[in-house]
């Protein structure tokens, strides 16, 4: 475990795995942080890279922030992309999964 500049724990970066079904369902593990969520885009981080998930209809199904286990479906998932190395990350509902 790693401890924050607060002397808070911080659990460490785990591996992620995104396991995508009929482009209707994500499910995905080892997500750290959460920036954002609406029906059309959901913005997370894993392992210091940001993922962003593109779609119609995005909603989550299940959060677990003691895993970093998230499950989302919508009427369709359009995309997937990641951006590396960021050093800085605030999001709103980031305090979810630290």
């Amino acid at each position: 475990m790693a401890f924050n500049t607060m002397g808070e724990e911080k659990k460490a970066a785990a591996p992620h795995n995104i396991i995508l079904e009929g482009r209707k369902r994500i499910s995905i593990s080892g997500v750290t942080e959460m920036e954002s969520c609406d029906e059309q885009m959901v913005v997370l981080y894993c392992q210091n890279a940001e993922l962003a998930i593109r779609g119609e209809g995005l909603h989550i199904n299940r959060i677990d922030v003691d895993t970093g286990e998230l499950s989302l479906e919508g009427e369709r998932i359009d995309g997937i992309s990641y951006a590396d190395n960021l050093s800085s990350r605030s999001g709103i509902l980031g305090k979810l999964f630290r």
